[in-house]
């Protein structure tokens, strides 16, 4: 070995390049002045939807990756007619009880049953419930008094449930 070498490598400083470059800085600074580029639903939405906003609210979504915000269209909970006693209660808060939305039902009309939906695991709500009337005239007088009403906090989602969303397991 040399006298003036030891053996190491040389030192380097942490985080940092081998190579010193003036100008490589400067091109990302001129990069991230450049508009983001649009993702694959983006250009979807402007393809089918003009500018890719219609519709939307202001309800921003993150990217986790590009760091940048979009916003999303609010989805509507399609309305089911009522055809039958049973109703479908969506964004129901996650303290309501079963007991709670029999009271409140009640106020509307005889409720046979009031059944929250909850996972099997934790036995949390899901944020929905299925109310069943005593008749179909009750059901739609439920409809027309409780949808949109403001219950725990939250507005309710009141409609008829479709008949294939009743199974039990």
């Amino acid at each position: 070995m040399n006298s003036h070498s030891s053996g190491k490598r040389p030192r380097r400083s942490r985080g940092g390049s081998r190579y010193r470059r003036g100008g490589r800085g400067r091109q990302q600074d001129e990069r991230s002045k450049a508009p983001a580029k649009k993702t694959f639903w983006q250009r979807l939405a402007t393809l089918f939807g003009g500018n890719g906003k219609a519709g939307t609210k202001p309800v921003t979504t993150a990217n986790a990756r590009s760091g940048e915000q979009t916003l999303r269209p609010v989805r509507k909970p399609e309305s089911v007619e009522v055809t039958s006693p049973r109703l479908y209660v969506g964004n129901l808060s996650f303290d309501a009880t079963e007991s709670d939305l029999f009271e409140l039902f009640n106020g509307v009309g005889h409720v046979q049953n009031a059944e929250v939906v909850t996972y099997r695991h934790n036995q949390r709500s899901k944020g929905f419930a299925f109310v069943q009337m005593q008749t179909v005239d009750e059901a739609k007088r439920a409809v027309d008094e409780l949808h949109d009403k403001e219950f725990l906090g939250r507005k309710l989602v009141v409609s008829g449930a479709k008949a294939a969303e009743h199974h039990e397991h």
